[in-house]
């Protein structure tokens, strides 16, 4: 682990060179910002000796480009949406699906999480189990269980 001292020199030295980087790669402002902080905490973190200074920078520069090509592929990133859109949906969503989400919502954790994150958010029972460390079939039962519940808090219509 690095001192304090060796980070901020760092920090002084790097910053506008890995937030140029990030602003290339993520063009915005509030990633590059998670990015940066992510990159100097690797550094922070790492201990292994650099052979120089072009060697440091060789390195920070490597790690800046991974984790912005991370950063892209993550999940929250993928599925994350503009206020603006959100904006513009939500004034189009008609007031029964609201007391369909309220409903949702009100269920127990275990079926609220799934139903939520299948039906709203797009997620396949893989990637559900994947997150919520359960098993793929575990994922489909807890659906089913769920959708039945839902079927009877709403008064018997079936649920896609």
């Amino acid at each position: 682990m690095r001192s304090e001292q060796e980070a901020n020199q760092a920090i002084e030295q790097y910053a506008d060179m890995i937030r140029r980087i990030c602003l290339l790669h993520l063009k915005n402002h509030a990633d590059t910002e998670d990015v940066l902080q992510e990159v100097f905490l690797k550094y922070v973190l790492h201990s292994v000796a650099f052979e120089s200074k072009e060697h440091e920078k060789a390195w920070l520069i490597r790690v800046t480009l991974n984790a912005c090509k991370d950063f892209k592929k993550s999940l929250f990133r993928r599925y994350t949406v503009p206020l603006e859109v959100l904006s513009e949906e939500a004034a189009s969503v008609m007031p029964q699906e609201l007391g369909v989400l309220e409903t949702v919502l009100s269920l127990p954790s275990k079926y609220k999480d799934v139903i939520y994150l299948h039906y709203y958010e797009g997620y396949t029972a893989r990637e559900i189990g994947s997150m919520l460390h359960k098993k793929e079939n575990t994922v489909y039962s807890l659906l089913s269980r769920g959708r039945e519940l839902l079927k009877q808090k709403l008064g018997g219509d079936t649920i896609a």
